[in-house]
């Protein structure tokens, strides 16, 4: 197998655990895709030495949402098709600040729902008109019942998670597949400092089930697996409850 894989977030570590294993794999391109990518030695390094042949680096801010067509009709024309398209960017925000700064609140939706959903879109098209192609969606578990001590989070993890579910079904016939992934929390940078709630993850973990569910066809994982049934019944539980849930 020799593919190109694109990681939209290319500091992100799980977008770069999945293009690791994707390497592992046969894929010999890698894409990375982020603000500063003249930054981006030791990614580079790493991806090299685990057997890629090629790493390209692209120019990308996600809130930039008016450059993303341009951005990826260049980038296919110096790569060729797109095989994995994984988009790992994201901001998990100060929940306390968002309550208080709508300007700040208003960011962490603009990053991790409007940016998806315009690059998503662009993703889509671009891949329809190759005629195949998978898109790795990273949701959470915040999104499946928003709480309130991360509802501004929550909230755009809730609008990606159907968003990606609605475009699924779009592509279906088309020959591009989407897998929407569900984590829980995940013990990384973003996290640090933050006390690990139950079932928790991390990067290559969640990597490694996304790559399975790559292989194997599939169009939503839970990370951990235990989380798919621990949220069908957390969904029933009284509002009163869930409001005091914490992170």
């Amino acid at each position: 197998m020799s593919g190109t894989v694109l990681v939209l977030g290319g500091r992100s570590e799980i977008g770069l655990a999945v293009a690791l294993r994707l390497v592992g794999r046969g894929y010999r391109t890698v894409v990375l895709a982020a603000r500063r990518s003249d930054d981006l030695d030791e990614e580079e390094t790493t991806l090299r030495q685990a057997g890629a042949a090629t790493v390209e680096r692209v120019e990308f801010d996600a809130d930039d949402v008016a450059e993303h067509r341009r951005v990826l009709e260049e980038l296919v024309t110096r790569c060729g098709t797109l095989d994995v398209v994984v988009t790992s960017f994201g901001v998990l925000g100060d929940q306390e600040r968002a309550e208080r700064d709508v300007a700040h609140a208003l960011a962490v939706i603009h990053t991790d729902y409007v940016a998806h959903v315009g690059v998503l879109t662009q993703l889509a098209n671009i891949l329809r008109a190759q005629g195949h192609g998978q898109l790795v969606v990273f949701s959470s578990v915040a999104g499946m019942r928003v709480r309130r001590a991360n509802y501004v989070y929550g909230s755009a993890k809730a609008g990606l998670d159907g968003f990606a579910c609605g475009l699924s079904d779009a592509l279906a016939g088309s020959g591009v597949r989407l897998l929407l992934v569900r984590p829980g929390f995940v013990i990384g940078r973003m996290t640090e400092g933050m006390k690990p709630a139950p079932f928790s993850s991390t990067p290559d973990q969640v990597a490694d089930a996304t790559v399975t569910a790559l292989r194997r066809g599939r169009a939503v994982v839970w990370v951990p697996p235990v989380l798919r049934p621990l949220f069908a019944v957390l969904r029933l539980l009284p509002r009163a409850l869930w409001r005091r849930m914490p992170r």
